[in-house]
């Protein structure tokens, strides 16, 4: 009897065939009795190919589908190919129902090679490229288009936008523009005083601001009010398929939606910028008056004999390329948001990183021409 038992409780036999591990199971797999462990059956053994027969089972239930669900994801673990090709058509289903109800709690599957990768990514990033070069040849010819028949623009809209993203932005460019401008001064007083040359703190100060730090702070600033806003608002048009009613309706959405938001954006940045740039300077003024006893008209007569109409220029076109980013990264990341409230959060969230990244890029490319130019 004890025989008999024997025979007909579940057993799994493994042999290896090279780089094969043959692995026959037999008898009655059944929940309540013991059954073999992957892990023994394997031992030290580390197979490239994993193959199973159940041939000789007789009956068997959730049992068997364990067992082989931890072959199975050892075999995703470790990159080695698992053949269940001689399995039954019944016991491959549910164990594929098995494996997508772990997909979760399932290690990473690591069988891709480094190729692979490397070719997925490439073609991920080769679409998003199409993706962005495609909208802004849209942008392109919506504004030749707006150059030829400036009546048929939404002037009202851009207005609209301009109070938005300029007007009922003065109040943050403010306070961050004059706390720039009071950091550096404190910064620059502790090297400068160590030489005497207290006075070159106008320089430092109005150089700084009117180059780089005024049009860049902006730049932060409205990426992360307005270049927000734009994507959560075509995020969520598009979601309750309004950006769709218009497309039906034969209104490009670009031109209906987008143009306006970049022309107020393109305006109103250099003028922000310009803004920031006083608000820095008076700062800076602020604390070489009451820190460094320096006469506020001492202060701008020096800051005068360095700073020029070519720094200001260079700010300007800085402010106008940085509001034209944040434009485009709002609208494009808005228009390629998901249909949902989850969609439409992380599109706002994209809109800021890219907004940011582009713009940090930018002004390295600006650091560069601008050196090269002389300017």
């Amino acid at each position: 009897m004890a025989e008999k038992n024997e025979t007909l409780r579940a057993r799994a036999e493994a042999k290896a065939d090279g780089d094969v591990l043959d692995v026959s199971l037999a008898g009655i797999w059944q929940i309540t009795e013991p059954r073999p462990a992957w892990e023994t059956l394997r031992g030290t053994q580390n197979p490239q190919r994993v193959r199973l027969r159940t041939e000789a089972v007789e009956k068997w239930d959730s049992s068997l589908l364990l067992f082989l669900f931890e072959a199975q994801q050892w075999c995703r673990m470790t990159g080695a190919y698992f053949d269940d090709a001689a399995l039954p058509e019944k016991i491959r289903t549910l164990l594929a129902q098995l494996a997508a109800s772990h997909e979760t709690s399932v290690p990473f599957d690591r069988s891709a090679n480094f190729l692979t990768s490397v070719g997925l990514a490439t073609q991920d990033v080769w679409a998003k490229w199409k993706e962005i070069s495609h909208f802004v040849g849209e942008c392109v010819l919506s504004t030749v288009a707006l150059v030829k028949s400036p009546r048929k623009f939404r002037w009202a809209d851009c207005i609209d936008e301009m109070q938005h993203c300029g007007a009922m932005a003065l109040p943050i460019v403010s306070l961050i523009s004059f706390l720039v401008g009071v950091t550096l001064a404190y910064t620059g007083a502790i090297v400068l005083r160590q030489y005497g040359g207290d006075i070159y703190i106008a320089d430092l100060i109005g150089l700084s601001m009117v180059r780089e730090t005024g049009a860049m702070m902006t730049a932060v600033v409205l990426a992360g009010r307005t270049g927000a806003a734009f994507a959560a608002t075509l995020g969520n048009m598009k979601a309750n398929e309004e950006i769709d009613a218009l497309e039906t309706l034969g209104i490009p959405a670009v031109q209906f939606l987008v143009l306006p938001r970049l022309l107020a954006l393109g305006v109103m940045m250099p003028l922000l910028s310009l803004y920031a740039n006083a608000l820095g300077i008076l700062g800076g003024l602020v604390v070489a008056w009451g820190t460094l006893s320096i006469p506020p008209a001492a202060y701008w007569v020096e800051m005068l004999t360095i700073v020029d109409l070519s720094d200001v220029l260079s700010g300007v076109i800085k402010a106008t390329a940085f509001g034209l980013i944040v434009g485009l990264s709002g609208c494009l990341r808005g228009l390629q948001a998901e249909r949902s409230a989850m969609g439409v959060g992380r599109a706002a969230t994209s809109a800021v990183v890219t907004a940011l990244l582009l713009i940090i890029v930018a002004d390295a490319l600006f650091a560069v021409a601008f050196n090269v130019l002389g300017i």
